[in-house]
């Protein structure tokens, strides 16, 4: 699946089938002990600024960002079909569009090398990175199959432009489906609107920031990820949208930063690793090599984490308490009912199984009892 499109988004590849579980399951401690102390994320790391915020510092003329602009369009009219054919990567039309944006995010007056006037090639642009460093980026895109969101280090997502850097999954476009479920959830009882939400996971702080703009007055949220550059990465997206007194960015892994909520959580939600270990080798280049296999790999049936956070979720969330998981598909959406109505069937009802945009049974939710 492309890691762009019109609307600039991406998405991991659904054709990953995930196999149906062995009933023996190890559970991991739902925490460690409480005298590990885990910090709000350091103020003083700032993770690297999208290119579109950057200062136009640099400058080039129109005829020699031309002469790269037709350089690059040549690089990506070589690929034709061949990353599509190799592993559903994107094609040359796709590769066309991201020039584009390309274009848009570095230059500050984008328009005279957008529409091509040549009588103008004398004059000066100014651009948000160096000329030379834009050859660099472009065939970084093609030769090594980086990320688009990682050349110009952000993503659109919802109304969102996020900033994302390696080591930060690239949020997708299905999981935007949990801010509305919680939406709609908050809607029904006022109560949980004014509580505190937990996003396990938070990598680019997507969600965390999508939930914390639809709460109330005194609803709170904390942003949780074991990584530290996410966790530089959720800070800085959470300040640039002014929610740094709403959203709080913790260091840690899954439910270690929450002892003191025990019972005392409104809303949990997350997109943790799903991914089998035996199909991170044949995803697409853009997400196998680059992203971090950290938020992809969820152990031999892609399922470890997500059986972690359900049983948190019985600990952690109060009664009415609501959660929402993303999953890799129906296969495993089916195994957490199951799980949950068997080994919690005293913790959780109105157990649902959603499906995102493309109809895939992608999201399970469920209500404390």
């Amino acid at each position: 699946m492309n890691l762009s499109s019109l609307a600039r988004l991406s998405s991991l590849s659904t054709v990953f089938a995930s196999r149906i579980l062995n009933r023996s399951i190890a559970f991991k401690p739902i925490s460690c002990s409480s005298s590990v102390s885990v910090p709000h994320a350091p103020t003083s790391l700032n993770p690297n600024l999208p290119l579109f915020l950057r200062p136009p510092t640099f400058t080039a003329t129109l005829s020699d960002l031309q002469k790269w602009q037709n350089w690059a369009k040549t690089l990506a009219s070589s690929i034709g079909s061949s990353f599509t054919d190799s592993d559903n990567g994107p094609d040359s039309e796709i590769l066309h569009r991201e020039l584009n944006w390309l274009i848009e995010d570095a230059l500050q007056n984008p328009k005279p090398l957008l529409t091509r006037n040549d009588s103008e090639h004398d004059i000066v642009l100014q651009l948000r990175a160096d000329l030379g460093d834009l050859y660099t980026l472009w065939k970084q895109r093609i030769e090594k199959r980086r990320p688009f969101q990682y050349i110009v280090g952000c993503e659109h997502w919802r109304d969102l432009v996020l900033s994302v850097e390696e080591g930060v999954l690239i949020p997708r476009p299905e999981t935007e489906l949990i801010i509305d479920l919680v939406d709609d959830t908050i809607k029904q009882n006022a109560e949980l609107n004014e509580g505190l939400w937990v996003d396990l996971g938070t990598g680019s702080g997507a969600i965390a920031i999508g939930i914390g703009r639809i709460l109330g007055d005194s609803g709170r949220v904390i942003a949780i990820d074991i990584s530290p550059i996410a966790v530089q990465v959720a800070s800085f997206n959470v300040n640039r949208y002014n929610l740094q007194d709403k959203i709080s960015v913790k260091q840690g892994s899954w439910f270690d930063p929450l002892i003191e909520f025990e019972g005392r959580v409104a809303g949990f939600v997350s997109n943790p690793p799903y991914i089998p270990s035996g199909h991170i080798n044949g995803l697409q280049a853009e997400v196998g090599r680059h992203e971090p296999i950290l938020a992809l790999d969820g152990g031999e049936d892609g399922m470890s984490d997500l059986l972690h956070l359900c049983n948190g979720a019985a600990l952690m969330l109060k009664p009415g308490g609501f959660f929402a998981f993303e999953t890799n598909g129906e296969d495993q959406c089916l195994f957490l009912v199951d799980h949950m109505e068997t080994i919690h069937h005293d913790s959780f009802h109105n157990l649902k199984i959603i499906p995102d945009f493309a109809g895939i049974q992608r999201f399970v939710t469920g209500i404390r009892i």
